[in-house]
C-alpha cells in the first residue's frame, strides 16, 4: 500500500482543522475532561506510593490504589481544614478590618481632595458613577459562581473516583494503547509514555516544591513585619501562586485586607507589598529554575499562549492544565517524523547563558547552532553547522 505524500499547504489545513476540532471538543466537554485530566495528573504522582505499597508492603494492588487516594484525600482536607479555622478567626475580627478600610479610605480621600481639589462629596459621585455597572456586574457573576458551585462539589468528589479507577486499570490502559499500534511500533510507544510520565511528574512535583518554599517564604517575611495569620496567609499564597499570573495578585490583595486586622498603620501594607515582590524575585529567578525541572523544555511563548488558551476554554483550571498538556504535546510530536516540526516549535532549545568579562548571564539569541559565544563591546557569534562557519 502506498503512503500518499501531500502538499505542504494541504498538510498544514490539516494540522490546523485538528487542533480547532480538538480546542472544540475542549471546550464543549471540559466539564467530563478536566477532572479526568485532573485526575491523572494526580495519579502519576500517586503511582510512586502504590508501587512502594505493593513492592515492599505486599499489598493488594486494588488496597494499595485505595491506600493512596486516600493518603491524598485526607492531605487536602486537612490544608482546607486548617485554612476554615483561621478564616472563622479573621471572620471574627471584621470589624477591625472594616474600621481600618474605612482609615485608609479617609486618609485617600483628604489626600484627593488636597491634590486634585476634588469634595468628598464629588468623589462620592464620581465613585457611585464609576461603580453602578460594576455592581451589576458582580450579581450577575455572584449568580454564575452560585450557579457553578454545584458542578465545582461535584468535580471535587469525581476527582479521587478517578484517580482510584486510573490507578487501577493503569495496566489496563497500556494494553489498549499497544492494541492500536502494530508490534514494530511498540517500542516507540513505550518510550513516548515514559517520556511523557517523567516530563509531567518533575513540573507536578517541581510545582509542589515550588508551593511549599513560596508558602514558607511569605510566611516568614510576613512574621518578620508583625502581620497576623502570617501561616495562613503564607499557605494561601503558595496555594494561589499555582495559578499564573493571576494568583499572586489575588493573595496580595488579600494579605493587605487580612493585615488590617492588627493596624492601620500604612507601614504594614508596604511592608506587605515588599514581601510579595521579594518572594517573587526570588521564586521567578531561583525556585523555578532550579526547582521546576521539566524533563521537556518549552519556550516562554508557548507557555504564555497556552496558558491564556487554558483560561479561555476552561478557566483557572485550564490554566493549570496547559503546560502539562503542551509536555505532553511536545514528547508526542517529537516522536513522530511528520509532526517534529511543530514539537520543535514548541520547544526552547535557546542559549541560556554568554560570556561577558568572566560574568555569566542570560543570552536569547536567534541561533542555537552557536559552539561559543562571547560579548565584548560587540557580539561576536560564531556558529559551526554542518561543518561551515558563518561570522556575524
Amino acid at each position: 500500500m502506498e503512503t500518499i505524500k501531500l502538499p505542504f499547504y494541504a498538510k498544514l489545513t490539516f494540522v490546523l482543522l485538528s487542533i480547532i476540532a480538538i480546542t472544540f471538543i475542549f471546550y464543549i466537554g471540559q466539564n467530563i475532561l478536566i477532572p479526568i485530566l485532573l485526575a491523572f495528573l494526580c495519579a502519576i504522582i500517586l503511582r510512586p506510593i502504590v508501587t512502594f505499597l505493593k513492592t515492599k508492603l505486599r499489598f493488594p494492588h486494588v488496597i494499595a490504589a485505595i491506600f493512596a487516594v486516600t493518603i491524598f484525600v485526607s492531605l487536602i482536607i486537612g490544608i482546607f481544614a486548617y485554612i476554615s479555622f483561621q478564616v472563622s478567626d479573621i471572620v471574627s475580627d471584621f470589624d477591625k478590618i472594616e474600621k481600618n478600610i474605612s482609615i485608609h479610605l479617609n486618609n485617600i480621600q483628604h489626600f484627593v481632595r488636597d491634590t486634585f481639589h476634588l469634595s468628598s462629596r464629588e468623589q462620592k459621585a464620581y465613585i457611585n458613577e464609576a461603580t453602578t455597572d460594576s455592581m451589576q456586574k458582580g450579581k450577575e457573576l455572584l449568580g454564575v459562581t452560585l450557579s457553578s458551585f454545584s458542578d465545582t462539589l461535584l468535580n471535587l468528589i469525581l476527582i479521587p473516583i478517578y484517580i482510584f479507577l486510573i490507578l487501577l486499570y493503569r495496566t489496563h490502559f497500556i494494553v489498549f494503547l499497544t492494541k492500536l499500534f502494530k508490534k514494530e511500533d511498540h517500542p516507540k510507544l513505550f518510550e513516548i509514555v515514559g517520556e511523557i510520565k517523567i516530563a509531567v511528574k518533575s513540573y507536578i512535583v517541581g510545582l509542589i516544591l515550588e508551593m511549599i518554599i513560596v508558602s514558607v517564604l511569605t510566611s516568614i517575611g510576613l512574621m518578620i513585619i508583625g502581620v497576623e495569620y502570617a501561616i495562613l496567609l503564607g499557605i494561601i499564597t503558595g496555594l494561589l501562586n499555582l495559578i499564573p499570573y493571576i494568583g499572586i495578585l489575588f493573595a496580595g490583595i488579600l494579605t493587605i485586607l487580612v493585615s488590617l486586622t492588627g493596624s492601620a498603620d500604612l507601614s504594614i501594607i508596604v511592608g506587605v507589598i515588599v514581601v510579595n515582590v521579594i518572594v517573587q524575585l526570588i521564586d521567578n529567578n531561583l525556585i523555578v529554575p532550579l526547582v521546576i525541572s521539566s524533563k521537556v523544555e518549552i519556550n516562554a511563548i508557548a507557555s504564555i499562549v497556552g496558558i491564556i488558551i487554558g483560561g479561555a476554554i476552561a478557566g483557572i483550571s485550564g490554566m493549570f492544565l496547559a503546560i502539562p498538556i503542551i509536555a505532553i504535546l511536545k514528547v508526542i510530536f517529537d516522536r513522530m517524523e511528520s509532526l517534529e516540526p511543530w514539537g520543535y516549535l514548541l520547544g526552547d532549545d535557546l542559549p541560556k547563558t554568554y560570556q561577558w568579562h568572566n560574568i555569566k548571564l542570560p543570552l536569547y539569541d536567534f541561533e542555537n547552532f552557536t559552539e561559543t559565544s562571547t560579548i565584548d563591546n560587540e557580539i561576536k557569534i560564531e556558529i559551526v553547522k554542518n561543518n561551515e562557519t558563518i561570522e556575524s
